[in-house]
């Protein structure tokens, strides 16, 4: 049979016989233009390219990660994609495209467009297009996202070995801080509403750290004192952690005083951040840190190490501290 279609992004047009659905799909489809590809058909396919294809979906919930009185529509399609793309960063992969499933209620079908519109610029952000999804009537504002992606030698969170460095990127805390102030029914720094609503895929820098000796990374999606857990325990390691090291977001300070919290407890609980843990060899130091943040553009801390056994210790001012990372079950 002949080879299938090379997949193109120019703008996109879409060929469907009529009713409201189709028509909301053809809207989607030019507003989304060039970021958009191969839309219509029952199936996307992937481009082809060098590498392991590479995986991942996620699911954003109306009440449970975003509400619509917080954040804008845009913003909600875009912190959904970025949350999957994060998984991608994670596995240090290219980003090549994305489906977008949501489900949407009858009094908020004009979002959709914005919705899509945020999608699809959290994708052409790391190089990636709307490849296509599905589009459903439900109770609530429901957007899953599947991602795909290539790399040459994907990384995972298997792989750290005792002494290691436990690196984190960026800042932590800011998206935890925004969710607390609108509880609260205060209104969020720009700098932490930003962290919540317009997260960033660390894609450039995980790809950096991967071809600089990284041996294990993950996704800060569930907050640094659960997502280590689950990193230790994948290199069969404990860990130990210095909360007094963390790289507090900004708008940490007044959130965790609301909170009752230390502001590095405040942090480390925090989820959704979207920043990389990352395991690095003991030769990895501050200076590779610094060319690091100087070719990936995003600052690398150093907060604990990988040790010999099971046990991960998570450290304040000497001590230990009993923490747990968010669980949607708990």
């Amino acid at each position: 049979p002949p080879a299938p279609p090379r997949m193109s992004r120019g703008p996109t047009t879409v060929a469907l016989g009529p009713g409201a659905e189709f028509d909301r799909i053809r809207r989607i489809a030019e507003r989304l233009g060039r970021r958009a590809a191969g839309l219509g058909d029952d199936c996307a396919v992937v481009p082809a390219a060098a590498g392991e294809l590479v995986a991942s979906t996620d699911t954003s919930v109306e009440g449970v990660h975003f509400r619509r009185d917080w954040i804008t529509p845009a913003e909600i399609g875009w912190r959904a994609a970025a949350g999957a793309l994060s998984d991608l960063a994670a596995a240090a992969a290219r980003p090549v495209g994305l489906l977008a499933a949501l489900t949407v209620p009858a009094g908020a079908t004009e979002d959709l467009e914005p919705v899509m519109d945020g999608v699809a610029r959290a994708a052409d952000s790391v190089g990636a297009v709307v490849l296509g999804g599905d589009l459903t009537a439900g109770p609530a504002l429901v957007i899953g996202v599947t991602v795909f992606g290539r790399a040459e030698r994907p990384m995972s969170r298997r792989g750290g070995r005792p002494g290691d460095g436990l690196w984190v990127t960026g800042s932590l805390g800011g998206a935890r801080a925004a969710l607390t102030m609108w509880r609260a029914g205060q209104a969020p720094g720009e700098a932490s509403r930003a962290a919540f609503a317009h997260p960033e895929p660390r894609v450039r820098v995980a790809r950096w750290l991967a071809e600089h000796g990284a041996r294990a990374l993950i996704d800060l999606s569930d907050g640094l004192a659960g997502d280590v857990r689950h990193l230790a325990a994948a290199g069969g390691t404990g860990a130990e952690v210095d909360l007094g090291a963390l790289p507090l977001h900004a708008g940490v300070g007044p959130a965790a005083a609301l909170a009752g919290e230390p502001a590095e407890v405040f942090a480390a609980r925090g989820g959704e951040d979207y920043e990389l843990l990352a395991a690095m060899p003991p030769e990895f130091d501050a200076a590779a840190a610094a060319l690091a943040q100087e070719q990936g553009g995003i600052p690398l801390t150093r907060v604990g190490r990988l040790t010999v056994g099971h046990e991960v210790r998570l450290l304040l001012g000497g001590a230990a501290t009993e923490l747990a990372g968010f669980d949607h079950f708990g």
